[in-house]
């Protein structure tokens, strides 16, 4: 078939490389090293990857040339599908909703922001998912707050960094200069990386819990 992606772009050598339906090295022979980019390619194009048999779409396999353990993508059809495209996404109605529950706050610098300046972002990172998202109009509020909070655009980018990092370490992330977490410690230790749980106690996925949770500490010993 086709491929998706305009020549000359990342994206179209990445898929041209993995044309040929076999995993490939995301470190020796694959150019993008964002996770964020396969999930594009997933959610928004329609593109089929496919998974190491426990549902991530990517494999850790020895590679020859690394002479290491690496991730490994692997298309698991050219066929594009339509509906992968189709995702639910956040509808206006509701991101509005979400926004006003918390009140235009900021959730890292507690600032209040214009509707235009924030972001709604699942606090479960998306780099974690092993599947699409669902609709969420139905939820109650409690269930929205368990589900998101509010980021300007520079600090949703901040937290995909740390999310997309944990995955490949296994650490993970903190408030700069502050190494507290309000469960566990610096290891992720999700019963798999697709569990939320292994997130809980990190600042990036509760900053607001993490705050009262520090606040506590502090307030015990003055």
């Amino acid at each position: 078939m086709k491929n998706p992606f305009r020549e000359g772009t990342i994206s179209h050598d990445d898929f041209k490389t993995m044309s040929d339906l076999r995993w490939h090295c995301s470190k020796c022979e694959l150019q993008s090293g964002q996770a964020k980019t396969w999930q594009v390619w997933r959610q928004e194009k329609g593109i089929q990857l496919d998974t190491d048999g426990k549902g991530n779409f990517y494999k850790r396999m020895y590679c020859a040339s690394c002479e290491a353990q690496t991730f490994h993508r692997k298309l698991k059809s050219l066929e594009i599908l339509e509906v992968n495209k189709a995702r639910y996404g956040i509808r206006s109605k509701l991101a509005k909703r979400i926004k006003q529950l918390y009140n235009f706050e900021e959730a890292v610098l507690l600032r209040r922001l214009s509707e235009r300046e924030l972001e709604i972002d699942h606090k479960f990172p998306q780099v974690r998912w092993a599947k699409n998202e669902e609709c969420f109009d139905e939820y109650s509020d409690e269930e929205l707050k368990d589900n998101f909070i509010l980021l300007s655009r520079s600090n949703n980018l901040w937290k995909s960094r740390h999310c997309e990092n944990c995955l490949k370490t296994g650490k993970r992330g903190h408030f700069p200069g502050i190494k507290y977490w309000y469960k566990g410690g610096e290891e992720w230790k999700g019963k798999t990386e697709n569990d939320p749980a292994g997130c809980i106690g990190c600042f990036w996925y509760n900053p607001y819990k993490w705050r009262e949770s520090l606040q506590k500490l502090i307030d015990k010993s003055s």
